[in-house]
């Protein structure tokens, strides 16, 4: 028998999401299933998927340093959060109490706070206070299973306090379990200095931050291992105009970086053509996107990355139409925006329970949604989001047997093990 680092045994399931066309995320009908494996196992070989398949076909093939039994429990692949905003200063209770009592997301940003309230606790806070403050967030989305997050700035809004942000968010993939991926979001609010003035800004960061975050880039650890840096723009109200954020993307994308928005949170600007126009590798929110942006970017590569918890958390009747995106044939992702204003959920199960609830997604398009095609919009779905031979093995064992518990109770943890890189990072 050949010996192996990792043996995971004899689960109940083993649930892939591996794509029915290699190298591509699940769209369509494609969404509905997760490719699993009964009776499964999965050898594992220096932090690499080495095998997978039925126990039977397995078992006498492969002996492991370490074995697991993993009777009455399945595995699926670690969760891959595509959005987020983890490194910030700061918190804003006092926000959550004042929507409580009527105020909107946009009426608090209108008034100074919002991001611009995020942005002074962040530009006051040390880069050892953001990593630390980070990393106990990264521990908690770890533990719940997320092994692999995208991370924004945007909370510095100048070009010092943004390369900050990247420099902690650099430490944060050189320290924690977690695999990183950054996306630069200067064009996120306009800054205090700048009130009233968004065009100044825009070009602010056009002619200086964005530039002084691309030349970081080329020197990071990310470039080394070639993890894109993306630049990212929130097309809305009280931030930027379409053509602004226009001009922002193209400056992204003449820096050789990839392109996503935030789009169609509050307002449809046209942003979501805009984007697909642009090559944009996802856009983000779609909470009012049309049937005729559906329908286009059901033609297209951009990934629909959803965040259902911003609106449960913003207590929101109306979700973005995941329904109608997958049906059209588009490819959907969800993430937790994870954040301290709209969004301060660390859990992608919660998210998936959420999705399924209000948006009509099954458990298999939930966990799909949460895996292989949230990879494909950071990037890397070529390395991680599914339990295929080569990949990184960031396998999750869970509580039951049955996968579709992850969405089906919420409220709690559905991992029972964490397998990051094939070191088992909890019992």
């Amino acid at each position: 028998m050949k010996p192996v680092d990792l043996y995971l045994h004899n689960a109940d399931q083993v649930v892939t999401c591996t794509p029915r066309s290699p190298g591509t995320p699940r769209r369509g009908s494609d969404m509905a299933s997760v490719h699993m494996i009964e009776h499964g196992s999965v050898a594992v070989e220096a932090g690499v998927i080495a095998a997978v398949g039925p126990a039977e076909d397995l078992d006498g093939r492969y002996a492991g340093k370490r074995t697991i039994d993993c009777r009455g429990r399945s595995l699926c692949p670690g969760f891959v959060d595509a959005h987020t905003h983890t490194v910030f200063g700061g918190a804003r209770a006092a926000e959550f109490e004042m929507r409580i009592k009527g105020a909107s997301y946009l009426e608090i940003m209108a008034a100074g706070g919002g991001i611009v309230n995020t942005v002074r606790y962040t530009r006051a806070a040390t880069v050892d206070e953001l990593v630390s403050s980070a990393s106990t967030r990264l521990d908690e989305m770890l533990a719940l299973g997320t092994t692999t997050v995208e991370i924004k700035t945007g909370y510095g809004l100048s070009a010092p306090d943004e390369l900050k942000m990247l420099r902690v968010i650099e430490q944060l993939d050189r320290d924690h379990p977690c695999d990183i991926v950054p996306t630069f979001l200067g064009a996120h609010a306009v800054p205090p200095e700048f009130e009233g003035d968004s065009e100044a800004y825009t070009r602010c960061v056009i002619e200086k931050i964005l530039p002084e975050a691309a030349a970081w880039y080329q020197s990071s650890r990310f470039s080394d291992r070639e993890v894109p840096l993306h630049v990212d723009v929130f097309c809305e109200d009280h931030a930027f105009d379409l053509a602004q954020s226009r001009r922002v993307l193209e400056a992204g994308i003449d820096a050789g970086l990839k392109a996503k928005m935030h789009v169609d949170q509050f307002n449809d600007f046209g942003g979501v053509a805009m984007a697909m126009e642009l090559g944009a590798a996802s856009v983000d929110h779609l909470d009012v996107t049309g049937r005729e942006a559906i329908e286009s970017l059901a033609r297209s590569d951009t990934i629909a990355v959803l965040l259902p918890a911003v609106n449960f958390n913003l207590g929101m009747a109306d979700y973005a139409d995941g329904r109608a995106m997958m049906e059209a044939g588009a490819v959907v992702a969800l993430a937790t925006d994870l954040n301290p204003g709209s969004a301060p959920c660390p859990s992608m199960p919660t998210v998936m329970a959420i999705a399924c609830r209000y948006q009509r997604f099954t458990p298999a398009e939930a966990l799909n949604a949460s895996t292989i095609n949230a990879a494909f919009a950071i990037g890397q779905g070529d390395r991680t989001g599914s339990i295929e031979v080569g990949k990184r093995a960031d396998i999750l064992i869970l509580n039951e047997a049955d996968y579709r518990h992850i969405p089906y109770f919420f409220g709690g943890n559905p991992v029972h093990t964490v397998i990051k890189n094939g070191q088992v990072l909890n019992p």
